[in-house]
């Protein structure tokens, strides 16, 4: 064999060693990759999800009957010009087809992040709940109705006691005005913002759904259709 054959020989032989390294690399790539992929789907599958928010509901505003299956919590402030979009265009909604069905009870707590008049809203909102429920239910849509420029400190106990009058509520107008002034239920407002901040509730409308969390709260089609997976989980 000359030396231009062993030459030629010796690249064929290493050309196909090299080919066979490269497979062989290849090859453990594939299955390295393929293996993360089956770890990554297993943990997926098998890590448990986080358990669902637990509500003190039998604390809070309810529309609907304590003993229905699916209950929707709905963290909001008065100021929020979103909020009142939803007071008005979705809960209505859900009311509808769903609360007055018995499939549903609705609930409020309070996030009062636009300013200091969100939190005197949510202070006499609560005082009138603890009065009667379903005046508190008149209060929460009068206030939405009744919703000013959320640059403007506009919610002010005056205008607060002056709007429950206007609604012929049956409640203590001057109960109301005290539990304003004297902050009677800072406490449970307070609760109600640690409580949305815990959840990672980060503006409002925000519901949560047999306590797991909706993103989309604006757009009834996605909330009907979170409710009635809900309704099939509960079965």
């Amino acid at each position: 064999m000359n030396n231009t054959t062993s030459k030629a020989s010796y690249k064929n032989q290493r050309k196909a060693e090299k080919q066979k390294q490269q497979q062989k690399m290849k090859n453990l790539t594939w299955i390295t990759v393929s293996g993360l992929v089956v770890l990554l789907i297993l943990a997926f599958v098998f890590i448990p999800k986080p358990a669902p928010a637990a509500f003190a509901y039998d604390k809070l505003p309810i529309l609907g009957s304590p003993d229905a299956p699916v209950k929707v919590v709905e963290f909001g402030d008065y100021k929020c010009p979103s909020c009142q979009f939803f007071s008005q265009q979705i809960e209505p909604q859900i009311k509808k087809d769903f609360v007055d069905k018995g499939g549903v009870s609705f609930y409020f707590m309070n996030f009062t992040f636009i300013g200091p008049d969100s939190y005197t809203a949510a202070l006499a909102a609560q005082s009138i709940y603890h009065q009667n429920n379903d005046a508190y239910w008149k209060f929460y849509d009068a206030l939405y109705k009744n919703q000013q420029n959320e640059k403007l400190q506009w919610a002010t106990p005056e205008f607060l006691v002056n709007l429950a009058k206007q609604q012929n509520l049956p409640i203590d107008f001057n109960k109301l005005q005290q539990d304003i002034v004297s902050r009677t239920y800072a406490a449970e407002v307070d609760e109600h913002n640690a409580m949305a901040k815990k959840l990672n509730v980060t503006g409002t409308p925000t519901l949560f759904i047999n306590g797991e969390k909706m993103e989309e709260a604006m757009d009834y089609a996605k909330v009907k259709a979170a409710i009635e997976k809900a309704q099939k989980g509960a079965k």
